[in-house]
Formats: C-alpha cells, structure tokens, sequence
C-alpha cells in the first residue's frame, strides 16, 4: 500500500467494548468494512472517539490488529499512540508498526506541564522509533501539553513527520501553521473546523469521529472540495454543520457510539465514568442524521 500521501476522510474508529471488557470484534471489523464501502480514505483507530485514554494496552493492541485485518490492505490504517512517557510512546509504535499499520498518530498526554523542549523531543523520538509516516495530533480542548507554532514548525524538519491533525477549533491557526511549515506538512481539519474552508485554504482532509456516522456524506463534500465546485461544497457543509452542533452539546464518544446505535451497530457504551447519550440526545442526534440522509 503506497503512505506517499495520506489525504481524504480519515474516520476516528470507535471502540466497542462490553462492560465485561472484551472487544466487541465482529462489530467492529463490520463497521470498518462498511466505512470502507462508503469511500473513507483510510481508518484511524485510536484517535480521541477511540476512546483511547481509557483502554489497557492490551485492549489497544487488539483493536489496532482487528482494524488493521478488517481493512485488508484497501485503505491506509493510522494508528493512535499515546501515553506520557516517551519510552511507552516508541514502544507502542513499535508495536503497531510491526503489527502491520500504515501510519502513527502521535498523542501527547500529560499530567505535570512540559516544556517546549519536551514536547519536541517527545514527537520526535516516536518518529524516530518507527519507518512509517507520522500525523502529529493536537487537540487542546483536551490535552494539557499543545504543540505550539514554533515547535510545529521545528517538528516539520524530521524526515517521517509529514502531516498534522490540528483539532483546536481555529482555522486561522491552520492557516499559520500551513504558512509556518512550508509544504514540508501537509494538515488534516477536525470536522468542527468546518472542513471545506479547510480544504480552500490548504488542507489536505480531516480526521474525525463523526465521519464514522457520515462516511459517504463526508466524501462526498471531500470530493466537491478537490473538484473546486465550491458552491456545492459549502451548500453540503451547511448540512453537516447541524450534526456538529448536536455534537457540541454532549460527550463526543457518547455522541459517535450513539449515533451508530441508531444505525444499527451494536458498538456498546462509553467506557465509565462516562455515561451513555442520553434519550433527548439521542433524538437530537437523530434528527441530525437524518437531515443529512444517514439514518
């Protein structure tokens, strides 16, 4: 499978999981064969709808084997590393690496601050753990540590980190950061960035939960985008704008694993604390879906 360039819908795959723990396998390879069906670019498991703050390493590795096995070499897979220290990070993507994914979304966590330095060098030894392509996640409605511009822009000199998902609800940042970096990154959107003014300004897709609901509405959009029928595009983001929205008001995992509910995949709860969505939101994220004919 040729990595020289990911582009496109990337959904964050969520995580299925029985209270008891156990993946729920058969839904999962399932929803992956459908997404794929509907056109996605490629798979990224692992991401922040994959719930991975939550999951043991065991759990992690195997749904990283399952998604890798559902997509069969179709589409790229990206899998989602993340931890606080830098030898659990290589050592992770080490691992996916070997289990035969495409890429590594690289995720910072953190509980004490860190310094610039560290964060550069925390990216940085990932990429280096690994051959395969790097998409640098940052997202800092939920993560202590951010990547700031001049370390975006230090972090686009080594070899392997190619790409960024920026999901900081700022589309004037992406802009910088495309400036900043000079072609030597390219930048995926989150969904909330309103991703077709993403796209007119640089941006090479997005990564994101809600495309697991809105996969072939999603590429649709993506395609409009890359055929530069602006008008068009913008007339279907308006649509998909009132699915964010629902979004916006209830936890977002809760939000995607409902949502699919709805469309009849039994994908389970969100992993406590958490709670599920409740009835009013689930009607509201109905309505959405079906405004936009996912449901």
């Amino acid at each position: 499978m040729s990595t020289d360039h990911f582009h496109g819908v990337f959904p964050y795959i969520v995580s299925p999981i029985t209270p008891a723990g156990d993946i729920i396998e058969d839904v999962l390879t399932r929803l992956c064969d459908d997404l794929i069906k509907a056109g996605v670019h490629g798979l990224t498991p692992l991401g922040s709808t994959g719930e991975f703050a939550y999951l043991s390493w065991t759990q992690r590795r195997r749904i990283v084997e399952v998604v890798i096995a559902a997509a069969a070499g179709r589409v790229p897979v990206i899998a989602g590393v993340a931890s606080t220290t830098i030898d659990d990070a290589t050592r992770q993507a080490r691992e996916f690496e070997n289990l035969g994914c495409d890429g590594i979304l690289a995720i910072l966590e953190a509980y004490f601050p860190i310094s610039e330095d560290g964060v550069y060098h925390y990216f940085k030894a990932i990429a280096d753990s690994v051959s395969l392509p790097v998409v640098l996640y940052t997202n800092p409605n939920f993560q202590r540590s951010d990547l700031s511009l001049p370390t975006i822009e230090r972090l686009s000199h080594v070899a392997n980190i190619g790409y960024i998902k920026d999901a900081s609800f700022n589309t004037g940042r992406l802009l910088s950061i495309i400036n900043r970096v000079e072609g030597r990154m390219q930048v995926f959107a989150a969904s909330s960035h309103i991703p077709a003014c993403v796209m007119m300004i640089g941006g090479v897709g997005w990564m994101a939960g809600p495309a697991c609901l809105a996969p072939a509405q999603s590429v649709e959009l993506y395609e409009l985008c890359r055929s530069g029928d602006w008008q068009t595009a913008m007339e279907r983001q308006r649509r998909l704008w009132g699915l964010n929205q629902a979004f916006a008001r209830y936890n977002l995992a809760a939000c995607i694993k409902g949502g699919l509910q709805l469309q009849g995949y039994p994908v389970g709860d969100p992993l406590e604390p958490q709670t599920p969505l409740s009835e009013q939101g689930k009607e509201e994220v109905g309505r959405a879906l079906r405004a936009i004919g996912a449901l």
